[in-house]
């Protein structure tokens, strides 16, 4: 039996006053993998690398952290790093053939119209820079604040606003709304 990703990355930490890692995964794991797939689109073992990745890297670096209200987003930031690496890496895949396109993106309740926009929205976010892909992904599937976007973008507050403006002006033209 393979062991899971929280039986892999669950150990004790006695490291003073820094946050208990067992904690932390079980109170944020279902936040990282909601972020994962907003921002790549997806429900599908991306996730589950990118979940493995981001806790494997709090694993390494819990000791800096020593409060669980900083856990938070600090992980969305470690998360969308992350998940920046796993697009560019996608990208190059697709440039070779190597990679399948993406699957249904999940839309629990939507209607079949905004299915279809979602999907459309998806698609256009595919075709664009992955930062400003998820510069606006942030913004509007997260509803995270500009601020918080230039943050976990690793930007200035200024272009985390030009990326997702330069987003924004695709996806209204491709859905019509230009």
């Amino acid at each position: 039996m393979t062991p899971s990703t929280s039986q892999l990355l669950a150990r004790p930490f006695d490291d003073g006053n820094a946050v208990a890692f067992d904690p932390l995964f079980e109170r944020y794991h279902r936040y990282v993998a909601g972020i994962a797939v907003r921002l790549m689109g997806r429900d599908d073992s991306d996730v589950d690398d990118v979940v493995q990745d981001v806790f494997w890297l709090a694993s390494r670096r819990l000791s800096r952290l020593t409060d669980m209200q900083s856990a938070k987003g600090w992980l969305a930031v470690v998360t969308t790093r992350t998940v920046r690496r796993k697009l560019l890496k996608r990208r190059f895949r697709r440039l070779f053939h190597v990679d399948s396109p993406p699957p249904e993106v999940p839309a629990p309740g939507a209607s079949p119209e905004e299915h279809a926009a979602l999907r459309r929205v998806y698609e256009v976010l595919e075709t664009l820079p992955v930062d400003q892909q998820l510069a606006w992904s942030l913004r509007f599937l997260e509803g995270e604040r500009l601020e918080s976007v230039a943050n976990a973008c690793g930007c200035s507050l200024a272009t985390a606003k030009r990326r997702v403006e330069a987003a924004s002006v695709c996806i209204r033209k491709v859905l019509g709304d230009a």
